[in-house]
């Protein structure tokens, strides 16, 4: 297959286009050419997302047996440039695959999320928004002009090459270092959690299989609570935790973050992944300590081992352990 990935420069594109390549496609990948991230044997279009003309140039005249757009969120394009690029290339692809999240659901205390639940309401310039909008404008595609676009729900991806530092990479360093590990609401907000190969897996059979198009898919599965969390990686790790209970009243207070983000009340949702395995047959995720026991190897041997406050230019979810130790510090816990 000839295949286009959106993105493909780091973790969730760059484990897809390992798999493609694999799988013995021939793949091409699209960015701004700023992340590095080359793959031998596979060619780099260069446009930026925001800069139509940029990508009408790269993209204008070439078809495509199947394009996965893993880098269609709000930092990276928005609602005019998202339309301009469907108008570009409806009709010169064989399918389209968008990765959304499950950001784009609205917060409802019924689990799990099916996905015919309500989606989020929110402007097209906020994150889950724009999901929203792009899923929307697809699935429209798809019953107008025949678009043959899928849509992947996930949750919280986990796994090798992760560049969102505030999940696994933040815990095992805390755990590590016998840090304080702050935990908001008791530690029952429940998140879903699925391995990034797991992932691409599900992505490439959604882009080959005859009941993809016009469909929405959730993938990742395993509910977790933030305490499981913290106790499973924490047994990986073969540590105690030094686990903080945040109260309630003192969340209004904080400068910033002081936990993982996903402990937080906003991400408080189980999905069910029931469809993807009824209608496409593909086969359940890797367990949750499964997957983090592999992805803890992986840490052990790659650099983030090593660091502690990680910066995060593209997503803006790294972490402070200081601000952590200062916040332990006025609950009676010292460093």
């Amino acid at each position: 297959m000839r295949t286009l990935v959106l993105g493909g420069s780091s973790f969730v594109g760059g484990r897809l286009v390992r798999r493609l390549l694999a799988n013995g496609d021939e793949v091409t990948t699209l960015n701004r050419g700023k992340s590095g991230g080359g793959h031998e044997g596979v060619e780099t279009l260069i446009a930026d997302r925001r800069d139509l003309d940029s990508m009408k140039s790269a993209l204008a005249g070439k078809e495509w047996d199947a394009v996965y757009d893993v880098s269609g969120y709000i930092m990276a394009t928005d609602a005019d440039n998202f339309t301009g690029l469907v108008d570009l290339i409806d009709g010169a692809v064989g399918r389209y695959v968008y990765v959304s999240s499950v950001m784009a659901y609205a917060q409802s205390g019924l689990f799990p999320w099916t996905e015919d639940f309500a989606q989020r309401d929110e402007p097209d310039t906020t994150y889950g928004g724009f999901k929203v909008f792009a899923e929307n404008l697809l699935l429209e595609r798809h019953r107008t002009t025949g678009l043959p676009a899928t849509v992947a729900r996930p949750a919280a991806i986990y796994g090798p090459d992760n560049n969102i530092f505030d999940m696994e990479s933040a815990m095992f360093i805390r755990l590590r270092n016998n840090l304080p590990i702050l935990v908001p609401h008791g530690g029952l907000v429940t998140g879903s959690w699925g391995h990034v190969d797991d992932f691409v897996s599900a992505l490439t059979v959604m882009a080959g299989h005859e009941a993809s198009p016009g469909e929405i898919f959730n993938v990742t599965g395993s509910g977790v609570t933030a305490k499981a969390y913290v106790d499973t990686l924490a047994a990986i790790v073969d540590v105690e935790p030094r686990t903080v209970a945040v109260p309630d009243e003192l969340l209004p207070e904080l400068d910033k973050p002081a936990f993982c983000r996903l402990f937080r009340e906003r991400h408080h949702g189980v999905l069910s992944t029931q469809k993807l395995h009824d209608v496409l047959g593909v086969s359940q995720e890797r367990a949750f300590r499964t997957g983090h026991e592999e992805t803890y190897e992986w840490f052990l041997k790659s650099p983030l081992s090593e660091s502690t406050n990680l910066a995060d230019p593209l997503w803006g979810k790294g972490f402070d352990l200081e601000y952590e130790a200062e916040v332990a510090k006025r609950l009676g816990v010292d460093a």
